[in-house]
C-alpha cells in the first residue's frame, strides 16, 4: 500500500464508523453509537499521524495523545472533549464499569456529545 492508499484507507474506515455511529444513535443504541464516534476519530487521528510524520501511530486509543503525535494544534480541539470521547472506548471487561457508561449515555448526553464529536470529525477530516 502506498502513502496515498494508506491515507484513503483511514478516511474511508473513519467515514464508515461515523456513519455507523449516526445510525446506532438514530435507533437509540446510544452507548454503541458513542463508541463508534470514538473509533471514527481515532482512525482519522491515526491517518493524520501517518500523513504528518510518515510514521504509523502508536497502538493507543487516547485521542489527545494521538492528536499530539499528529502535531495538531489541539487548541482548536478542546483537550477536555478529546479526554471525554476517549472514555467511550471501554477497555475494561468489568460489567460495573460498562454499566456506568451505559447509564451516562442517555439521549441528552449522547446528542450533545455527538454534535461535539461531529465538529471534531469534520475538522480532522479537513486536515487531510
Amino acid at each position: 500500500m502506498n502513502a496515498k492508499d494508506f491515507l484513503q484507507y483511514w478516511l474511508k474506515a473513519a467515514a464508515d464508523d461515523f456513519d455507523t455511529a449516526e445510525k446506532l444513535i438514530q435507533v437509540k443504541k446510544y452507548h454503541h453509537g458513542l463508541f463508534f464516534c470514538h473509533l471514527a476519530l481515532e482512525k482519522l487521528l491515526k491517518g493524520l499521524v501517518y500523513k504528518n510524520t510518515q510514521n504509523h501511530a502508536d497502538p493507543i486509543h487516547d485521542l489527545k495523545k494521538l492528536a499530539l503525535q499528529a502535531s495538531l494544534d489541539i487548541v482548536k480541539i478542546q483537550e477536555k472533549e478529546l479526554d471525554e470521547i476517549t472514555t467511550w472506548n471501554i477497555r475494561a471487561r468489568y460489567d460495573s464499569y460498562k454499566f456506568e457508561f451505559y447509564k451516562k449515555a442517555n439521549k441528552e448526553f449522547t446528542h450533545r456529545w455527538f454534535s461535539k464529536a461531529k465538529d471534531i470529525y469534520l475538522w480532522l477530516k479537513n486536515q487531510f
